[in-house]
């Protein structure tokens, strides 16, 4: 009997020697890592999951690559799809022809500038509505969550604006869908993202740029467009951290729901962090000589009644292509009105 005993002590460990797993996993993003939606893998995420798998005999050995080290910004799907990452902050608002109806909230601005409520809502949606993620599934990749919220979008430029008119025939630049938002203004809308805006603002390749505060602050755009007019354009939900299907279906249950808890986890750093970075970068722009002013609820209005309503557009283009366009349009903007938004124009309405 004791020979029985043993061996079932020595086959029961290994057993578990067997069983217990150790991962590895590249993470690449495109921005360097000065930005928040960076700094949330190695800051909240990895500390999460290592945490959460200790004790469960597995364990994931992580590499970030960030800065277009592998992958460059909007290159971050087809790089994990394509298995050279596991891991990646897959940027919607970067990759329209593949997360299309993930850019539903660039389409529809004046609708809230509230981060926080934007970024836990279209969490929600994607957890709980398949025609969410079902653009995921169709490139190879598992959507984990720790969505990128863009707090409310800023006009910065080299000169002073106080009404609509001030930007008649000024060349603004703007990331993605957000170049709809000039349409109507008069300005020239031109295509653009932060790795790019400092440079090109001091080489006078524009005048101006739609951006956020909490990336104004850390590009030091104040420098070089030193007004910034607050028009409650919008928060924005941009991309979230997604991983390679293959890779993540093949991880034992108690790894993904690490990753998924990791991702819970760096929702609220990220977003708990950005709250207060917003506050901070206002006040430390002004105190380096930017010009901080609000824009009229009159220039507000002008502004978003004089938009073509693009959200229509994309949503019937979605269509076409056999996408929920017009369907994810009324789900999100019925769910933010639900939420206690009150936007400027009912984009799903008209």
């Amino acid at each position: 009997m004791k020979w029985l005993k043993m061996a079932a002590i020595a086959l029961f460990s290994m057993t578990s020697v067997v069983e217990a797993e150790e991962f590895n996993a590249t993470v690449v993003a495109g921005h360097p890592g000065v930005f928040r939606w960076v700094k949330m893998v190695d800051e909240a995420f990895i500390p999460q999951v290592q945490t959460l798998l200790e004790g469960s005999g597995h364990s994931i050995s992580f590499d970030g690559q960030y800065g277009g080290a592998i992958a460059k910004v909007g290159d971050e799907l087809e790089t994990v799809e394509a298995g050279l990452a596991e891991i990646g902050i897959c940027q919607s608002l970067f990759d329209p022809a593949k997360l299309g109806v993930q850019n539903v909230t660039y389409y529809t601005p004046f609708v809230s500038d509230d981060p926080r409520q934007v970024s836990e809502l279209m969490d929600k949606l994607h957890r709980e509505d398949t025609r969410m993620t079902s653009a995921y599934a169709e490139n190879g990749v598992v959507y984990l969550g720790a969505p990128v919220g863009i707090d409310d979008y800023l006009l910065m430029t080299n000169f002073p604006v106080a009404s609509l008119d001030d930007l008649d025939g000024r060349k603004l630049a703007a990331p993605g869908a957000a170049l709809n938002w000039l349409k109507g203004t008069g300005a020239v809308g031109v295509s653009g993202n932060l790795t790019t805006y400092y440079n090109e603002l001091k080489t006078g390749v524009y005048d101006g740029v739609i951006v956020f505060a909490s990336a104004a602050l850390p590009s030091k755009l104040y420098e070089v467009a030193p007004y910034v007019t607050r028009a409650g354009l919008g928060a924005q939900f941009a991309g979230a951290l997604c991983a390679n299907a293959d890779w993540y279906g093949a991880l034992p249950e108690e790894v993904k729901t690490a990753l998924s808890e990791g991702a819970d986890a760096a929702r609220e750093w990220y977003l708990a962090s950005l709250e207060e970075g917003v506050a901070t970068s206002i006040k430390v722009m002004g105190e380096n000589g930017a010009t901080i002013t609000d824009a009229s609820k009159e220039m507000r209005q002008a502004w978003a009644a004089g938009m073509d309503n693009a959200a229509r557009e994309w949503a019937t283009g979605l269509d076409a292509q056999g996408k929920p366009g017009t369907e994810i349009l009324g789900l999100y903007m019925q769910s933010m009105r639900d939420a206690g938004a009150t936007p400027l124009r009912d984009w799903d309405k008209e």
